[in-house]
């Protein structure tokens, strides 16, 4: 209980980071928007043609007594948007930070460097393209990954009961995990910790993740939120990468404040 609440202040502290650092958040909003576009538009065509297209994939069902065809297909239409619902939220995150690369990881160094002790932020010392062809790689992975889950989820959503009850509840969860995974690897690709050291970092924290990624995901669901709180959450999981990984932090808004009130203004 103690590293859910650890991770859900994490999530906030990274939305009070970028509300002080107006320029940073402004330039975080920019891949978002255009990822937002993007989703929108599928969702909607799926919302148009979803209908169709399960008729067209359940031909067995033509031949059952009304009303059973338009019930079945009713409900199997709803599951289909609801499944494409879950992967935008957890597919928009990895297209998000493919697209903002540059951006997330300017700002993520930034928040390294406001919160280490000697000013400094750590560096991956490899070319832009190198970071993201592995960027890329990896979202890959973890897209396929959270694609099994969804696939499970979704059979899994035909079982009486469990599938209106639990199978949800652990749709968010792992929702929310992968959602960590893609916003704490902008920090530890520069630390060069790849993907499979990665995940093992996570699941030995995993109520810490949850606490971080749960309660992400399901603000994410409200139209246009994720692009808001994008810059935020990249921020905070800078914030939660260097817990993980043991890292001594100062506090950043103590820091800001000395900042300020010195003559220097630095």
């Amino acid at each position: 209980m103690r590293d859910l609440g650890a991770g859900f202040t994490f999530l906030l502290e990274g939305q009070r980071w970028v509300a002080r650092h107006g320029k940073q958040y402004g330039f975080g909003l920019l891949p978002g928007l255009i990822t937002l576009v993007l989703y929108v538009g599928a969702l909607v065509a799926l919302a148009v043609w979803g209908a169709d297209f399960v008729a067209w994939a359940t031909p067995f069902a033509d031949d059952w007594s009304s009303p059973w065809p338009g019930l079945f297909r009713g409900f199997l239409t709803v599951v289909l948007f609801a499944l494409g619902l879950l992967l935008s939220v957890i597919t928009f995150t990895a297209v998000t930070l493919l697209l903002g690369q540059p951006f997330y990881e300017s700002l993520s160094e930034t928040v390294d460097r406001d919160v280490s002790p000697d000013g400094t932020a750590p560096e991956s010392g490899l070319p832009l393209w190198r970071e993201l062809w592995i960027s890329a790689r990896d979202s890959l992975r973890i897209v396929v990954r959270a694609l099994l889950w969804g696939v499970l989820l979704f059979a899994l959503g035909f079982v009486p009961f469990l599938g209106q009850t639990v199978v949800p509840v652990i749709g968010f969860f792992v929702t929310g995990f992968f959602l960590t995974e893609e916003l704490t690897a902008v920090a530890l690709q520069r630390r060069n910790v790849d993907l499979r050291a990665r995940l093992a970092l996570l699941r030995s924290r995993r109520a810490l993740v949850w606490g971080f990624g749960t309660p992400l995901g399901l603000a994410f669901l409200v139209p246009f939120v994720a692009v808001f709180l994008m810059p935020g959450a990249v921020a905070g999981a800078t914030l939660m990468a260097r817990e993980l990984l043991g890292e001594e932090t100062r506090d950043a808004e103590a820091a800001d404040e000395r900042r300020e009130d010195s003559p220097s203004g630095v």
